[in-house]
This record gives structure tokens, C-alpha cells and sequence, in this order.
């Protein structure tokens, strides 16, 4: 199954995938191409070193639909059958989604449906939190919403700040998402467009 990644920053979930492709943990997942809307993201960079291809839609000057559209385009160049947002700042509509049907995932560092948007770490010091942690879930037109897939808890110690607390929930992000992007392209997930336990299983 060929996915496209899309980013918008240092692209260290990226990262995490290209580590697992080299090291052959990612097959039958294939990374297609690495797109970003922004064009000096470090991501890109990542995934020039790696040997992906690499390339900028950027959103600024666009309606959003076309942007869509030209981000589409870029992806159906390279064949892409589904889609990977790490840290992709952009809210897709639920048109760009319905062309990737529970084919489209995306890492929060929560324990969603707590703390969506930005700052997620910051929202849990603010909020007094004993345990946060990571998700991969399908994307729907929602802020962060769409089937949960999987989750990883990261405890919130005494002396965290959201930098030391992000960086901690960035270590499971890391793990989980290259063993969820591998059982997408195996078949191995079983949700069907609902907020279920157990669903990368």
C-alpha cells in the first residue's frame, strides 16, 4: 500500500517512519511521497536524506479548496492509496476525507477526546492531569476526531513542564505509528467508521 506523509514541520513522526522502513519494519507499507504546505519545513529535508520524494502544496495565497485539490493531485501523481498527517497543521475537509475512506490516520499527543488542537501537553498541565499520553486514530472532518485506532498513556510527573511532558508522549507517538501505518497496508485494522476498543487488533 503506497501513502503519502504530510507535514508541516520538523517532521520527527516522519522520522519515526523512515527509521522503520529502513530498518524493513514498515512492508507492506511503502512511502510514497512527503508533501508539505510549508516550504522550508525541516520534514523535508528528512525525507530527501531518506530518498522519498519530497514536495511543497502550499495552502497560503489558496482558497481552501484548492488547495485541496492541488494537494490531491499531488498525491494521486504518486499512486497514494493512504494518507499519514504528521504534524500536518491543517484541518481537512470532509470532502478531501471521503476520497480516503478510514485510509487517512493521524497522531495527537493526548489521550483523545481530551485535549484536542494545539498545545495538547500544555492543556494537560493546565488542566492538572495525572496521565496523558498518544493516539493514532482515522481522520474524519473534526478537530482531531475520527475512529481511535490506538492509544499509549504517558504519565505527567511533578516536574514537567509541556516541553518535557511533549517529549515524553512524542517517545510513544514514535512507536506506535509505524506498527499502525504497517497493519493499515496488511489489512489488519478492523474499525468501521466508529469510535471503537481494540481496533488496530
Amino acid at each position: 500500500m503506497k501513502f503519502g506523509v504530510l507535514v508541516s514541520g520538523t517532521g520527527t513522526n516522519l522520522q519515526a517512519l523512515l527509521d522503520a522502513r529502513a530498518r524493513g519494519e514498515l512492508a507492506p507499507a511503502e512511502i510514497a511521497v512527503v508533501i508539505s504546505n510549508v516550504r522550508d519545513a525541516p520534514a523535508l529535508a528528512r525525507a530527501t536524506t531518506a530518498g522519498v520524494p519530497a514536495e511543497v502544496v502550499e495552502h497560503r495565497g489558496f482558497e481552501r479548496a484548492e488547495f485541496e485539490r492541488r494537494l490531491g493531485d499531488a498525491l494521486a501523481r504518486h499512486g497514494v492509496e493512504a494518507v499519514v498527517l504528521a504534524g500536518f497543521m491543517r484541518v481537512l475537509t470532509a470532502a478531501f476525507v471521503a476520497r480516503h475512506p478510514l485510509r487517512i490516520i493521524n497522531t495527537h499527543p493526548s489521550l483523545l477526546p481530551a485535549f484536542p488542537g494545539l498545545d495538547a501537553a500544555a492543556q494537560a498541565l493546565a488542566h492538572g492531569v495525572k496521565l496523558t499520553g498518544a493516539t493514532i486514530h482515522f481522520v474524519d472532518a473534526s478537530l482531531d476526531g475520527g475512529p481511535i485506532i490506538a492509544q499509549a498513556a504517558v504519565p505527567v510527573m511533578d516536574d514537567d513542564d509541556a516541553r518535557t511532558l511533549h517529549a515524553r508522549i512524542q517517545r510513544e507517538e514514535h512507536r506506535l505509528l509505524p506498527i499502525i501505518v504497517r497493519r493499515l497496508a496488511a489489512g489488519q485494522l478492523s474499525c468501521q467508521g466508529r469510535l471503537v476498543r481494540g481496533c488496530a487488533e
